[in-house]
């Protein structure tokens, strides 16, 4: 039962009411805060984290959107502050390329390890049997 109650006051953090003018606005936000990244939890956008840092971009997200910006200015207001990383789908420039590649590149490496020693497996087997006279059998 208890770990039922402590179970319901951490999704209670999660909700963190804020005064929107209308639904429009609020599913505005929504919309913005699923693209923006939590800088904390990292895999998480900041409307699913309860990082405080992630509730406090939350607030500023807000406030600009009070201020009268845009999206975009939001968007570069943050990126200016924490780099491209705070975006969910950052843009492809000089530096987000290993952000972008990098996961391809290991994953070749990776392959090029396995054809390499699948390779030399090969060779190594190959080799041992032509040393062997044909009528000699194994010593065991």
């Amino acid at each position: 039962m208890a770990l039922l109650f402590f179970a319901s006051l951490a999704f209670a953090q999660a909700i963190d009411p804020l005064p929107f003018k209308d639904h429009a606005q609020e599913v505005r936000f929504q919309n913005l805060t699923r693209e923006l990244r939590c800088l904390v939890c990292q895999n998480e956008n900041l409307a699913d984290s309860n990082a405080d840092l992630a509730r406090d971009l939350r607030h500023e997200v807000f406030n600009l959107m009070q201020q009268g910006k845009s999206d975009e200015e939001i968007k570069q207001y943050l990126v200016d502050r924490y780099s491209d990383f705070v975006l969910y789908d950052p843009p492809v420039n000089r530096n987000t390329l290993l952000l972008w590649f990098g996961p391809l590149v290991i994953l070749l490496a990776g392959a090029a390890v396995v054809v390499v020693t699948v390779r030399r497996r090969g060779r190594a087997g190959a080799v041992i049997t032509d040393d062997k006279p044909a009528n000699e059998g194994d010593d065991w």
